[in-house]
């Protein structure tokens, strides 16, 4: 699968979580990389955590944020939230218990979550954020 190219299509107009993106974006790049490279279930559920913990606190971040500017669609971007750190975790897990390999649909619906998220969700929330601030 190709790295997920950073591009003004990805971008949401509000420069922190644009920073915030980027970051998630080079790191889901990293994992990308490691199981296309068949690097060890050990490194590959290092990378997934660093991936989990990173988006955590994007996810606190931006939540914050909404908090903040009293922002109407919090709880159902909450809930979206709560969905891919579910998945991931449940990804991590299987990949602890198992040491098995990340499969690629795996990386798929991680990149497809996580770009559709952008593209959406989080697109409506930096044009809110773009006005208020």
């Amino acid at each position: 699968m190709k790295d997920i190219a950073w591009s003004k299509i990805l971008s949401v107009g509000f420069e922190e979580i644009d920073e915030d993106h980027r970051k998630l974006v080079g790191i889901f790049n990293e994992l990308n990389r490691a199981v296309t490279g068949g690097e060890s279930p050990e490194y590959l559920a290092a990378t997934l955590e660093e991936l989990i913990n990173c988006t955590v606190w994007h996810f606190s971040h931006e939540e914050r944020l909404m908090l903040k500017h009293r922002y109407e669609g919090i709880e159902e971007h909450k809930a979206a939230h709560r969905e891919l750190i579910e998945a991931a975790r449940e990804l991590q897990g299987q990949l602890l218990q198992t040491g098995q390999r990340v499969a690629d649909e795996q990386i798929v619906f991680l990149e497809r979550w996580l770009t559709a998220h952008i593209l959406t969700t989080d697109q409506r929330l930096g044009a809110f954020l773009s006005q208020v601030s």
